[in-house]
């Protein structure tokens, strides 16, 4: 009971609301509540049901009402409110296992079921919740946080060599169930981990549907069906008296403000919103911060300002309490909790419009293709025709120039890789195999939008779900995914690419009178320049490449006399791909100075 109320307090930073603990023989359960919502105010956890099913729980769920009905309907009295792990709980007496069929939204969660010994880990759609595990004989010890686990005296420092190669060749780890850590992994999203006295079982429980298929005969329903969906999804996000958003000059976070803004002139509660956009000041000219301003006076929400204008390089990489669990190739990364800190100061929960721009990945061919299997001789000739008129309408010769002369050749198999490391580990089949799996899905194609679809099961969303979760950033406020609602997932992927998602006509047709027609008309644009490069550039006398000590750990996985010093001249993918080893040396430096495992 000791070492897990040592876990559990690890944790206060990220839960500063309650601590509490709780043990019955060889199981036990810490928890740290962050409260996120009105229904959260009474939450206690670890919570139980009758004593028989216990659970702890980094959950938010949608369709609250949905599912609240169906429980009611197979005769439970539940509270009211009624906590969103209490909705597990019942979820689980009801159906068991299988509860999770019925569950959506963000979650990771442990469940006990004291009557069948058995102990469910349960992962999110998406795996926007983290969750980490050791399995280590007999013992299993899970945290939603990867520093919490190292923290148990049983599982060792040892790396895992193939994440570690991951990240010098990719700039992150390409398994999403393995972690940099030999005794730690991941549960990848979509999946459960039952464990019992005989055995641990993991099971996948959802693909990213790609069967989907949706043809109204007026265009109306397509915009009035999406509007709603849109609605509904930012709407059970917003559970809570004040709430932030990640506001730049674009679309998508501009469509989940304005939808936000939206509902709240129609809600009853008192509602506060927030605007937040990250600046660079002088070190890029001003991309996102006037957008982002007219959008916020607009909607009538106060915005503040991020500056990023002081970032160096590797800064304050050696402070412990800005220790990150594992490596990341973004040199700034120390600006991740400046933009946080000021954000949790004042919300517990803030939008982002990441996933639009996947969902609506416009293809015409597979398209067309599709449409010829089917033999729907009409609908090809309509929308062919349709595509080449506006295809005709969009061509700016100009512009066609410079994204040509913007490209750059493929890179090459990194030359400071140390050669046995390479031989060990087979690291130039590595390097075609994973590029060749990136661009395929992980189950059955999507007949018309078969790049879109695949990008989904990318690990660089477990990636960016977890970097910005509070057991990295160190922050307790939540990131809200409004576009990654599995309502809209799945409208969006049975809808017809033309004309919907021809530069994203669906979402402009839906921001009608809730944008300023600036913004709903304005076409994406990309950072002028990429911030590591900015700042490289912006200090070429820095030094610290020059006065760099080196971990001794490094000589295995890196040739030093071949490394390639990064500088503002590069392109961007080739400079972040020579900073890799510097980033994986200052990681394994803080990593080797800090007392994790006591």
């Amino acid at each position: 009971m000791r070492l897990l109320r040592r876990l559990t307090q690890f944790l206060s930073y990220r839960g500063p609301d309650t601590v509490e603990v709780w043990s019955d023989g060889a199981v036990g359960f810490g928890h740290t509540m962050l409260r996120t919502t009105r229904e959260s105010r009474t939450e206690r956890q670890p919570a139980n049901l009758d004593g028989k099913f216990w659970i702890t729980a980094d959950c938010r769920l949608d369709q609250r009402g949905e599912l609240r009905a169906r429980l009611e309907k197979e005769g439970l009295r539940l509270s009211q409110p009624a906590p969103d792990c209490e909705l597990i709980l019942n979820a689980y007496a009801v159906w068991g296992a299988e509860c999770v069929q019925h569950l959506a939204g963000d979650f990771s969660f442990a469940l006990w079921d004291a009557i069948g010994q058995t102990l469910y880990l349960v992962r999110d759609h998406f795996g926007i919740k983290p969750f980490y595990y050791a399995a280590l004989g007999d013992l299993v010890v899970f945290s939603n946080t990867l520093n919490c686990i190292r923290e148990h005296p049983a599982v060792s420092g040892e790396l895992n060599d193939t994440a570690v190669a991951d990240f010098l060749l990719f700039g992150l780890n390409c398994e999403r169930s393995t972690t940099t850590f030999r005794d730690v992994q991941r549960l990848p999203p979509a999946h459960v981990l039952a464990v019992s006295q005989k055995q641990l079982e993991t099971k996948r429980y959802w693909r990213v549907p790609s069967d989907g298929r949706i043809r109204y005969g007026h265009a109306g329903d397509y915009i009035g069906h999406f509007k709603s969906l849109l609605d509904a999804a930012v709407s059970d996000r917003m559970r809570a008296e004040r709430v932030g958003i990640l506001l730049s000059g674009g679309l998508d976070s501009g469509s989940v403000a304005a939808t936000a803004a939206a509902l709240r002139a129609q809600s009853p509660e008192s509602m506060e919103l927030r605007a937040y956009t990250v600046t660079y000041g002088s070190l890029l000219s001003d991309h996102d911060s006037e957008p982002a301003r007219k959008i916020a006076d607009y909607l009538g929400i106060p915005i503040r300002s991020l500056n990023m204008d002081s970032l160096r390089v590797f800064d304050r990489w050696d402070d412990p309490a800005l220790m990150w669990p594992e490596p990341v190739e973004d040199p700034l990364f120390a600006g991740l909790y400046d933009q946080f800190g000021p954000i949790a100061a004042e919300c517990r929960t803030v939008f982002s419009g990441e996933g639009s721009d996947n969902l609506m990945l416009f293809e015409m061919w597979p398209y067309a293709a599709d449409m010829l299997r089917r033999h729907e001789w009409r609908s090809f000739c309509s929308q062919l025709s349709a595509y080449v008129i506006l295809r005709r309408a969009r061509l700016n010769v100009r512009r066609l120039v410079r994204r040509l002369s913007r490209r750059t050749p493929p890179l090459r198999f990194p030359s400071w890789i140390a050669a046995d490391f390479a031989r060990r580990m087979n690291l130039k089949e590595r390097w075609r195999s994973v590029q060749v799996r990136w661009k395929n899905s992980d189950g059955p194609p999507h007949p018309v939008a078969p790049k879109g679809y695949a990008s989904l099961a990318l690990p660089h969303w477990t990636f960016l779900f977890e970097q910005s979760d509070p057991g990295v950033t160190r922050c307790p406020v939540e990131v809200l995914y409004p576009f990654l609602d599995l309502r809209i997932v799945n409208y969006l992927l049975a809808l017809p690419p033309l004309p919907w998602f021809f530069e994203k006509h669906l979402l402009r047709e839906v921001m009608r009178e809730r944008l300023p027609e600036t913004t709903r008309v304005r076409p994406k644009t990309a950072m002028p320049e990429d911030p590591v490069l900015a700042v490289l550039r912006s200090n070429p006398d820095e030094r610290w490449w020059a006065e760099l000590a080196w971990s001794e750990e490094m000589s295995g996985y890196v040739d030093r006399a071949a490394l390639v010093r990064p500088d503002g001249d590069m392109d961007a993918e080739l400079a972040r791909t020579n900073l890799r080893p510097y980033c994986l040396n200052f990681w394994l430096r803080s990593l080797r100075s800090a007392d994790y495992n006591p």
